[in-house]
């Protein structure tokens, strides 16, 4: 019940007027908010980017984004690897949804933390519980979110930033397109580099 009315508050004048009232504090609203995603997973993501960016702007509200967002995917990464052998996380990593999203790291690890890091919504927080349990090294993992939570923390914030030019204008939108396509091409190139070192490493540590 206490969860249904904090959402219930969360609305575009509400978030606005919490960050003006606290902006004081400098960027620690702007980042608690996406940061409390990984432990509250009703809050809306693409309101709360893009408030960030209404409210200071497009590069700084893309980084506020940005930070809370992966610390707080880390935070739950290492929470759970650090307590992973307790009895429920052990029957968490039996439900089918977790299992099979572990299963599909442990073969893909980078490639599936990174193209779900791309969505604005759906269940990353089993991603991140299924990547602490599935033994993912944590630099696979950090590089993965860094760059898919990168580039749709930035698409939002691009949005967000000017929601009514987008209105007005809504061609505009294939730039987001074009950054994204441009984004992925360059992602994949690293990922490639990325998988031969892990490779050269497992090689040399065997």
């Amino acid at each position: 019940m206490i969860i249904s009315d904090i959402l219930s508050y969360i609305t575009e004048d509400n978030l606005k007027l919490w960050l003006e009232r606290f902006r004081a504090l400098g960027p620690l609203p702007a980042i608690i908010l996406p940061f409390l995603k990984s432990f509250v997973p009703p809050l809306p993501t693409l309101l709360i980017i893009g408030v960030n960016a209404a409210v200071y702007g497009l590069w700084l509200g893309f980084l506020y984004s940005w930070l809370g967002i992966v610390a707080g995917c880390v935070a739950t990464f290492l929470i759970v690897r650090k307590i992973g052998h307790l009895p429920f996380l052990t029957r968490m990593s039996q439900k089918p949804k977790v299992e099979r999203t572990r299963l599909w790291i442990q073969r893909n690890g980078f490639s599936y933390v990174f193209l779900l890091s791309l969505f604005p919504v759906g269940p990353f927080v089993i991603i991140n519980i299924a990547g602490a349990l599935s033994g993912m090294r944590l630099r696979t993992y950090l590089f993965a979110i860094l760059v898919g939570k990168g580039i749709m923390c930035f698409t939002i914030s691009w949005i967000g930033a000017d929601v009514s030019k987008y209105l007005d204008h809504p061609l505009q939108i294939l730039y987001i397109v074009l950054f994204v396509a441009v984004s992925l091409l360059i992602t994949k190139r690293i990922e490639a580099w990325f998988t031969v070192r892990n490779q050269m490493t497992r090689v040399e540590e065997a």
